[in-house]
């Protein structure tokens, strides 16, 4: 069984060939495809987290779509003062789906 973790976003995903991963917004290539960057690779017994021989080791990935998150709202309030504040906020996500780690 052959896995890698990959950071993506600002968060570390644990993904194998096939796996469909939800990201923040990223930019593709042409081809729509993406490369990730690797912080540790499972290879059967073989565990590999050193940088140099992670710099060999490539994660790709295919751009399904771009998507938005769901709505957050944020909500100010001061007692007394009759200050009141909303916000909201959707984050711009992008589905990816791992096609290979050489």
């Amino acid at each position: 069984m052959v896995y890698a973790i990959v950071r993506a976003g600002g968060r570390q995903e644990k993904v194998e060939v096939g796996t469909i991963l939800t990201i923040d917004r990223i930019k593709s290539d042409e081809q729509g495809n993406i490369t990730l960057a690797p912080v540790l690779l499972v290879d059967g017994d073989k565990i590999t987290s050193d940088a140099t021989s992670l710099a060999k080791v490539t994660v790709t990935a295919e751009v399904l779509n771009d998507l938005r998150g769901p709505k957050i709202v944020i909500q100010k309030f001061k007692n007394k003062t009759g200050y009141k504040k909303r916000q909201g906020f959707r984050a711009d996500l992008t589905r990816v789906k791992v096609t290979g780690i050489k």
